[in-house]
This record gives structure tokens, sequence and C-alpha cells, in this order.
């Protein structure tokens, strides 16, 4: 069963989270992941005005999602991220 890694992201400098972004952009497909939204335009439908940074990602399964998120690599890239910016990450099974 698919899942799906769900970012929203608050960038407070820039130019660092641009390393981050070149750290972590070919990790995910290490574990079975792609892109699915990373950054595009957004518009609200309702509710609460969005000014974040959202991505996306399909994994094909939570634990490889997991994997992912915990593995030495990312957390690794993840340290680019951490004076860069404010996020907040969930995992979230497909159907």
């Amino acid at each position: 069963m698919p899942a799906y890694v769900l970012a929203r992201v608050e960038v407070t400098n820039a130019q660092q989270y641009k390393k981050y972004v070149e750290a972590s952009s070919g990790i995910a497909a290490n574990f079975g992941g792609k892109f699915i939204a990373r950054g595009g335009q957004s518009v609200v439908l309702e509710g609460p005005a969005e000014t974040r940074r959202l991505v996306v990602i399909e994994f094909p399964s939570l634990k490889l999602a997991q994997d992912w998120y915990h593995s030495p690599e990312y957390q690794n890239a993840k340290t680019f991220r951490v004076d860069a910016a404010v996020a907040e990450f969930l995992a979230l099974e497909g159907v």
C-alpha cells in the first residue's frame, strides 16, 4: 500500500535551504520515493492562507517512508535544513 510524506516548510534562509534541497534530492529515490509536489503554486480552497512550502513524496509503503526519513543519508542532509527552515513532516498511508 502506498504512503505519502507530507511536509509543510517555512523557509527562513533561502540560501541555506537550497543546500538542503541539493543534499536531499536523490535520497528518497533510494527508498522507492518520488516527489509528487515540491513547492509549486498552491491555492487555498478552504481555511486559512497557507504560506509555507508544501511537499508531497510518494513511497511504496509506510515502512519505506519511515526508513527514508530515519536513514543516515537523510538525517545528514537534514542538518542543512535545521537553521534554514521550520518544518512539519508526517507520513500517511494511502488507499
